[in-house]
């Protein structure tokens, strides 16, 4: 939500904030944004502090901020005024605003302000998570939305969760929310990757086993399944496992206890299971490669996480992200994507997904230089695999958006400059903008 008066500078927040966001909202009068925020539910307010002519104290931003606050409590609120003062920003912000921008803004930092604000808001909503990695899950589409939304239901039955999506997707991080949102959020996660477990270590890695049990078995161990006792299991890469190993791991299911290796005696067990996998399972019952009994023990609730081509502008959300955790790791000054790279991002297939465009946003970090990442500094530039394959004769207005772009691009994004070579005011390059959804 942008809550200010000002044409023009409404066409420039939101010009930016499309960028970061699936809708904006834009308000002349904070009265009309308070009826719209009863109704919906924004992740930042963009809030003008002063309204009223000759106003210039920020009284009436102070007084909307609490209004807002009174109808949405945790409602993350950026305030902005023209009046730059230190007082007036520490009263904001110890009223409860998140941040204070000062206009005219850098608009490299009025970025990293609402994307701080943005990971804000979905920390204290639960929509942000971190994993032990110190991962996130970002994403403002729909479909993560719905996702999240469903496995937050989940998380607060017993029901056991299988988890579905390629490699790459974040089924490991959905697991960890899951596990966080649920009763059992106080006791241990144990993560069993079964892809990576031998054969013959596998009864001794999820049972444990006995001292002597075998050779160099030179003392108790307990396994993960009982490590997980109260708590939840995840077991990554389910379809990985044979039947053989199929079957004990059912039996324990079944019978809520298990055996440790060498030992006779019963211990009995209660954790949450969630199981995840990149595998057709349906496929590879019907091919007797997998338990269709244990699947339908793993199965009670599935989720399946979309490939990041099919997340839109998520992919930008996530590059932004990377991009500022990479230039805090290696002292690197902010960087922010080009209008190209970001056609560059969106058009490309992400087979490796997520954990692909990490390795690619990290390379780039390391090696573009200036202050711009662009195209040629992502891996996708040599990769190939794009999905805009169309081809046809472009109209008036595909040249035209392409010479918008073109001037964008010269001009690192710099409205002003962009505007003058294209003989228009910035509010007309601002209304073009909008009207081509860049």
């Amino acid at each position: 939500m942008v809550v200010e008066d000002q044409e023009e500078i409404q066409l420039s927040a939101k010009f930016l904030l499309r960028k970061i966001f699936d809708h904006v909202d834009v308000f002349d009068h904070p009265g009309t944004a308070a009826h719209a925020l009863k109704a919906n539910h924004y992740d930042v307010i963009l809030l003008d502090m002063n309204f009223s002519s000759g106003m210039t104290n920020g009284a009436e931003g102070l007084h909307w901020l609490k209004k807002f606050q009174s109808i949405k409590p945790n409602a993350v609120i950026v305030l902005m005024t023209a009046y730059a003062e230190v007082e007036l920003a520490i009263r904001a912000i110890k009223s409860g605003a998140f941040d204070f921008i000062i206009k005219p803004w850098d608009n490299q930092r009025f970025t990293e302000i609402i994307l701080e604000a943005k990971k804000f808001g979905m920390c204290k909503s639960g929509i942000l998570l971190e994993s032990e990695a110190g991962k996130k899950m970002i994403g403002s589409s729909h479909i993560i939305h719905e996702i999240l939304r469903i496995a937050e239901k989940v998380a607060l039955t017993e029901a056991n969760v299988l988890i579905l999506g390629e490699n790459g997707t974040g089924k490991d991080l959905l697991a960890d929310y899951i596990h966080q949102c649920s009763m059992r959020r106080d006791k241990p996660l144990i993560k069993v990757d079964l892809g990576s477990i031998t054969e013959n270590l596998f009864e001794s890695e999820l049972f444990g086993h006995k001292k002597g049990a075998f050779t160099d078995a030179r003392e108790d161990k307990t396994g993960r399944i009982e490590l997980a006792n109260g708590g939840t299991l995840f077991l990554d890469e389910i379809g990985n496992l044979n039947l053989p190993l199929q079957s004990k791991l059912l039996s324990a299911l079944q019978n809520s206890s298990i055996n440790k290796v060498g030992s006779s005696k019963s211990i009995h067990v209660d954790f949450r299971l969630i199981s995840a996998t990149n595998a057709d399972l349906n496929h590879m019952i019907q091919a007797n490669a997998f338990r269709k009994d244990l699947y339908y023990r793993i199965n009670t609730v599935e989720l399946c996480l979309p490939p990041l081509r099919d997340r839109g502008r998520d992919a930008i959300e996530i590059a932004n992200h990377f991009i500022i955790t990479y230039c805090n790791k290696y002292n690197k000054p902010p960087k922010t994507l080009s209008e190209e790279t970001e056609q560059s991002i969106l058009r490309y297939a992400w087979p490796g997904n997520i954990r692909e465009l990490q390795h690619s946003i990290e390379r780039a970090v390391i090696l573009s230089e200036g202050n711009t990442i662009k195209p040629e500094d992502l891996t996708v530039a040599q990769a190939g695999g794009y999905n805009d394959t169309k081809e046809h004769l472009m109209n008036l207005e595909e040249i035209e958006l392409n010479t918008i772009r073109k001037a964008l691009t010269k001009h690192g994004g710099v409205i002003s400059h962009a505007a003058n070579e294209l003989g228009l005011t910035r509010a007309s390059l601002y209304r073009r903008l909008e009207k081509y959804g860049l």
